[in-house]
Parts: structure tokens; C-alpha cells; sequence
């Protein structure tokens, strides 16, 4: 690990993201197996974007989710997620490993379910050793950080029934279905040190899954969520004690009024561990656009000091996303984390300063250079207001070139 590198791109000073690392402040993405360039995510480093991508059981193309990987990196994702559940999952996988030089994540107990509807059995009845063995393929594999719904308890499920949307996490109702089935406790959480053994040996990052994060605003910061995350608090403890790396996943849907206090939670329970969150989404009649709902609600997150968004697409709710929709939803959560960094980094500042300087002088070409997506932007100037020195919108009426003449 080049930490000078990483001090330098991140705008921290060595010996502070040193400390943050061993205090587990900080977590590095990188796998002992993978060759990338690691990536920081946690306090006083930029707040990072993930892209999920991956295929389903209805509609299988290793293309597609290559290109949508490429896509992700392309539009400026930090990490992409596999989240494949159809096809030959170790193909895709190490296919879109090859396809891209950032940082991966998947969920391992998506293969292990998977494995056993291809042999005609129920999820229900998966063992132990198909969760550890599935884990295992995915570290050997390279794979940079894991899900791994270890808060999903036999305790944490006692009143799921008194909620709106129970469960909306996969890895989670699986968990949950298992244990109920067969009446004994999360595989995960009962051998969590041997979990422990296994990320150590790859360095590989181990997210602690919100497997019991809101479906819905109505069921936000309920005591499902809330007991999961104190037992993850416990967890992240017990992973600096074993010298593994680990962050925490986050809601889910939460209202505006509440996303501050889940942040603050996190950050409290979890002794500032980084935090990982999906959107969040802040409203639930928002299908088609919820994008735009989850970037609302990542920069609140991220304002109040989350450290790692997950994007979310406009097919979220709806749909599994296709390439535009993935473009879309990086950039929607780029431009939340964007407007957090800026506060926080000053390279970050410049990117926005020289958008001014460009658009004080009626510069397009440093305007749109600087923007998050130049190509949308220079084909929008382009086809509406071609060479224009101003822009079709107010053309002779411009404010800015009206007083650089009144100034002479």
C-alpha cells in the first residue's frame, strides 16, 4: 500500500490517514489478489460512489454488464458491486474483474443461493459450508470488499412482523428465511471469527450488510434497523481486535427529518467506522427517478458525515438497469459526493472555480471541459446554440455580457 500516493490523491497528511487506518477510521479497498489501485474510503478522504451492476435470473448477458461496468468506471464510480444472481456467476465475476481497474465488491450468499436452486433445492436449506465456501471463491477470486449480513440475528428478527415492508434485502430475507426455517442462529454472526480468518488472509474489506435496513420511510430508524446496527457496532469492534477491516452499511429509505440522526448513530455506535450507505432513498413515490432521490439524500448523508455512496438507478423499484440507466445514476451520486467534497477538498473547490472562470468569461469549451459529464454537456451546446458567444437561452439578452460592456 503506497499510503504516500493515497495522502496525496486523497488531500490528507500521511500520519493523519495512518492513524485513521489503525484506528479503523479508514478502510482500504484492495484485495492482496487484485491489481488495482487501492481505494480509501472513510473520514477525512473524499466521500466515495459506488455502482452496483450485475445480472439476474430473468435476463442474463455478460456483455451487457461488462459495458455497464465499463459505463460505471467511464462516468467516474470509485468502486462497482457485482451483484450477479443468474448465469455462471464465476465468469461474471471474474469477467468484469478483467473489464475494469477499480475496486469490487460483491455479495457471496447470492452464489450460495443460487447454487442451491440449480440443484433443485430450496435456499432454506443451504449450509454452512456453501455461505463460508461461496465466501472463500470470491476472496481467492480478488474480490475487494464483501457483504456480509452478519446483524441479521435470531434477536434482531423479533419484530419484523410489526413492520410495512419487512425485509427488502436479498442477502437478508435469505438470512432471515434460514434461520426461521431452521431454527438456529446466523451462520455469519455465530462463526464471525472465522469470517474474520478468511478477510484477513486477502486484506479484503468486509462491509457489514444492512440486511435490515427500511423498505420504506414508514418503517425508518425502527427497531429492527436499530438493533441490527448495534450489533454491528459490536462487530466493527471485534474486527479491529482481529486486525480486519471493516465499514457499515446504512438505510435504506429515511425521510429528510432523519438522516442526520442515523448518520450521528452510526458514527456513535460503530466508533466512526466508515459508513455505507444506499441513497438514501427520501421519499417512496419517486419510482423512475429515484436517482435523483438517492443523490438528494447521499449529499445529506454525506453532509452529516457518511463516507461511501451507493448509487441508485432510475430503474430502482422497477427494473434491472441497462446501460444509460447505471450512466444516469453514477452521475447523480457523483454530483451528491461532488457537493460535499467541495466543502471538504480543494481540488474539488477548483473543478467548480473553474467552471466560473469559464462561464465569467463566456468560455464554453473550459466551462464544459470541467463539468461531470462534457459529452452531454458539449452536445447540448452543439445542437442548441452551435457558435453562439452566448447561449440560446438568453443570447443577446445575456446578464454577463451585458455588464462586461457596461464595465469597459
Amino acid at each position: 500500500m503506497d499510503i504516500e500516493e493515497i495522502a496525496k490523491k486523497e488531500e490528507i497528511e500521511e500520519e493523519r490517514l495512518k492513524r485513521y487506518i489503525k484506528e479503523g477510521k479508514i478502510v482500504i479497498l484492495k484485495n492482496i489478489n487484485h491489481d488495482i489501485e487501492p481505494v480509501a474510503v472513510g473520514k477525512g478522504v473524499r466521500v466515495k460512489v459506488n455502482a452496483n451492476i450485475g445480472t439476474s435470473r430473468s435476463f442474463i448477458d455478460l456483455e451487457t454488464e461488462k459495458e455497464k461496468a465499463r459505463v460505471a468506471e467511464k462516468y467516474g464510480a470509485d468502486t462497482i458491486m457485482d451483484l450477479s444472481t443468474g448465469g455462471d456467476l464465476d465468469k461474471i465475476r471474474r469477467e468484469i474483474m478483467k473489464t475494469v481497474s477499480i475496486p469490487i465488491g460483491t455479495v457471496p450468499i447470492y452464489q450460495a443461493a443460487e447454487e442451491q436452486l440449480k440443484r433443485k433445492r430450496a435456499i432454506v436449506e443451504m449450509t454452512e459450508d456453501d455461505i463460508f465456501n461461496a465466501i472463500e471463491k470470491h476472496l481467492k477470486d480478488g474480490v475487494d470488499f464483501i457483504t456480509v449480513h452478519v446483524g441479521v440475528t435470531r434477536e434482531t428478527i423479533k419484530k419484523l412482523r410489526e413492520r410495512l415492508c419487512s425485509v427488502v434485502s436479498r442477502g437478508g430475507s435469505f438470512l432471515a428465511a434460514w434461520m426461521i426455517h431452521n431454527e438456529e442462529e446466523n451462520p455469519l454472526y455465530r462463526n464471525f471469527d472465522y469470517l474474520l480468518e478468511m478477510a484477513k488472509n486477502f486484506d479484503a474489506v468486509l462491509s457489514l450488510g444492512d440486511g435490515l435496513r427500511p423498505g420504506c420511510i414508514k418503517d425508518a430508524t425502527d427497531f429492527s434497523q436499530l438493533s441490527e446496527l448495534y450489533t454491528l457496532g459490536k462487530l466493527v469492534r471485534r474486527s479491529r481486535e482481529y486486525g480486519v477491516q471493516s465499514m457499515v452499511e446504512g438505510p435504506g429509505h429515511i425521510p429528510l427529518d432523519q438522516i442526520e440522526a442515523n448518520v450521528l448513530l452510526e458514527k456513535k455506535i460503530c466508533d466512526e467506522a466508515p459508513f455505507y450507505v444506499l441513497g438514501p432513498i427520501v421519499t417512496d413515490v419517486s419510482l423512475g427517478y429515484d436517482h435523483i432521490t438517492g443523490a438528494i439524500g447521499g449529499a445529506m448523508a454525506a453532509l452529516y458525515g457518511a463516507d461511501f455512496l451507493c448509487y441508485v438507478t432510475p430503474s430502482e423499484h422497477l427494473a434491472l438497469p441497462t446501460v444509460e440507466d447505471v450512466k444516469l445514476g453514477v452521475i447523480a451520486s457523483r454530483i451528491a459526493a461532488h457537493s460535499v467534497n467541495l466543502l471538504r477538498k480543494k481540488r474539488s473547490f477548483e473543478k467548480d472555480m473553474s467552471v466560473a472562470r469559464g462561464r465569467k468569461l463566456l468560455n464554453w469549451k473550459t466551462q464544459i471541459t470541467h463539468s461531470i459529464d462534457p459529452e452531454f454537456a458539449s452536445s447540448v451546446r452543439k445542437e442548441r446554440s452551435g457558435d453562439m458567444e452566448t447561449c440560446s437561452m438568453c443570447g443577446d439578452l445575456c446578464a454577463i455580457k451585458i455588464l462586461r460592456e457596461a464595465l469597459k
